[in-house]
């Protein structure tokens, strides 16, 4: 059934269904602006036989080069962003409170109070395997 979802979407996204096909499948008139779609809008649909380590880094790969491509086309480094030099100057507060001894105070945001939350409980875990 999943499967079957994501083919469908696939061929969608692909072909679309005009206005002559909404009327032979004797939908209203009042609705088939709504159920017309224009298709031929490109997607990529991944099939993989496993996901391990070496996949997962293909796929993570593939990603990188579809956004180094488009950076290129639009003429932006894609891979320098302020946002990234904001991320690397809070990283400073965050990895002594991973490897910290103890659990450390909330001192954050309550996303990522949460997000290191959950790395001290499954750091716990781990530690009772």
């Amino acid at each position: 059934m999943l499967l079957a979802n994501l083919f469908a979407q696939t061929e969608a996204l692909a072909f679309g269904k005009t206005t002559d096909e909404v009327s032979n499948d004797s939908a209203s008139a009042r609705l088939a602006p709504h159920r017309t779609f224009t298709g031929n809008r490109p997607s990529s649909t991944l099939l993989l036989e496993q996901l391990n380590p070496m996949a997962l880094g293909k796929l993570v790969a593939l990603y990188e080069h579809c956004v180094f491509t488009q950076g290129t086309i639009w003429d932006i480094d894609s891979f320098d962003q302020w946002g990234v030099e904001l991320g690397k100057a809070l990283v400073s507060r965050i990895i002594p409170e991973l490897e910290s001894d103890a659990e450390p105070k909330p001192t954050h945001d309550s996303s990522t109070n949460t997000l290191i939350k959950r790395y001290w409980k499954s750091k716990e875990m781990a530690h009772y395997r």
